[in-house]
């Protein structure tokens, strides 16, 4: 399957929130190294102020992220093709590396209007506690969320 086949039929819609995930190419843990996870975290932040989208919460594990993003300027689709391609350019630079860096296409859901976001963002910044990744979501620094 084709990446433009992962993208038929995806519909997005302006100011509305949608759960997303990425995973890196081959479940490589690239986003264990401290450095590294900042740079798509920093990715996230030039997204948000650049008015693509609002980033409400984040987690970066090490071979995937999962965010609440609420759109502004742009479509799902230009907003993932943004943050993943800088993003690829940033990590792979900074490894020294080439290739590539995500799996093709992303997992996206948009939320109901009666879907709790809080509770969504709580679920999306615990994915380390459930991963056994650390004892205490304080200790995890690869985190955000508007309301946490």
């Amino acid at each position: 399957m084709s990446y433009s086949d992962l993208l038929r039929g995806r519909h997005s819609e302006p100011s509305r929130e949608y759960l997303v995930t990425a995973v890196t190419d081959r479940r490589q843990a690239l986003f264990e190294s401290f450095d590294v996870a900042r740079l798509l975290i920093q990715t996230f932040r030039e997204n948000h102020e650049a008015d693509q989208a609002e980033w409400l919460a984040f987690v970066v594990m090490p071979d995937h992220f999962h965010a609440l993003l609420r759109l502004r300027q742009s479509s799902l689709p230009a907003v993932m093709r943004t943050v993943r391609g800088s993003s690829a350019r940033r990590v792979n630079r900074s490894l020294g590396r080439s290739g590539r860096v995500w799996q093709p296409g992303y997992h996206d859901r948009a939320l109901r209007s009666e879907e709790d976001r809080v509770a969504v963002a709580r679920y999306i910044v615990a994915n380390p506690l459930r991963a056994g990744l650390t004892e205490r979501l304080a200790d995890y620094p690869h985190w955000d969320a508007v309301w946490l």
